[in-house]
């Protein structure tokens, strides 16, 4: 189903609401900060929350702990800081990408090998993204130079910053972008038939409906076939895509890579294995920018115990 954030739902405006969207109004106020600004207001942030001995700090430290088994005590805890940090500067980096005025927004991105997403063959593209905390900005990034992207999307809990988001992810993009729900697969590939490139971040734990326990990091997880299938099904090529934070305030940079070569072979694990591997390079360019405190190992082959709590 595509989700249409065209027309404003006026039930959004019922009082009920009203909170929501105060906060999303102060929200708003702040992010309209300069750049530098506000990254030490997320720096801030992040060290506060770091502070605070919470489920989500928990589950990052594990999945830390897990992933970086050879890594002394002080570089892990390092990490898991620096992760707080990233994800408190990402609290603005969200208002950023949907709020900033284009030619502002501009000024912040550094493109890297775009002729690998906007290929002029009519063939479609699978644009191969992971949760890095400055998924928004890569998401709007891209959006704002490919006039053929989909994305994917989960709703939220919350139906006013549901609708907030939804309209941010393509407040850079012309009219041609659309956004499906997640488990909309037949319209993705629809699109990727016609020769449209679809956002699509295989790299979280989405349970073994439709994929098979492959490697992360040497760690059995479990991993959806659904890139293989989209590029198979879709006729489409893979492109990888990273969209990290530069220091010193000076943006980011997004680099599209070449297309993932004699994908897929037809052997589900093997293809797995590969996205995984290709995942795993992609988080070690900035590892303190990825999003640990999801829960990659939650599912766990038969006789496992759960890895959290």
């Amino acid at each position: 189903m595509k989700l249409q954030v065209d027309s404003f739902p006026w039930h959004l405006a019922h009082p009920r609401h009203w909170i929501v969207w105060i906060m999303i109004l102060i929200w708003w106020i702040v992010t309209q900060l300069p750049y530098p600004i506000l990254m030490c207001l997320g720096n801030l942030l992040g060290a506060v929350a770091f502070r605070f001995d919470t489920d989500r700090k928990r589950i990052a430290k594990r999945n830390i702990d897990l992933c970086f088994p050879s890594w002394d005590d002080l570089r892990k805890k390092k990490l898991l800081r620096d992760n707080f940090i990233s994800m408190g500067k990402a609290v603005f980096e969200i208002g950023i990408a949907w709020w900033w005025s284009e030619k502002r927004f501009a000024r912040l991105i550094k493109f890297e090998g775009i002729h690998h997403l906007n290929r002029d063959d009519g063939k479609g593209t699978v644009l191969l993204g992971i949760h890095y905390t400055t998924l928004e900005i890569g998401a709007v990034a891209a959006t704002s130079i490919c006039n053929k992207l989909d994305g994917m999307y989960r709703a939220h809990s919350n139906p006013v910053f549901d609708y907030i988001q939804a309209k941010g992810r393509v407040s850079k993009a012309n009219r041609t972008t659309r956004l499906f729900e997640r488990r909309d697969v037949r319209a993705c590939l629809r699109g990727l038939k016609s020769g449209r490139a679809l956002w699509f971040g295989p790299d979280q734990d989405y349970g073994l409906g439709s994929g098979l326990f492959a490697p992360f990091f040497n760690i059995p997880a479990a991993t959806v076939d659904t890139t293989a299938r989209f590029s198979k099904g879709g006729n489409a090529r893979v492109v990888p895509f990273s969209h990290v934070r530069m220091p010193n305030s000076s943006g980011y940079k997004v680099i599209f890579y070449p297309p993932i070569e004699n994908f897929p072979i037809g052997d589900d694990l093997k293809d797995a294995e590969l996205i995984n591997g290709i995942i795993e390079k992609l988080i070690l360019i900035q590892p303190e920018q990825y999003l640990w405190v999801h829960r990659r190992f939650k599912n766990r082959p038969m006789g496992e115990s759960n890895f959290y709590f």
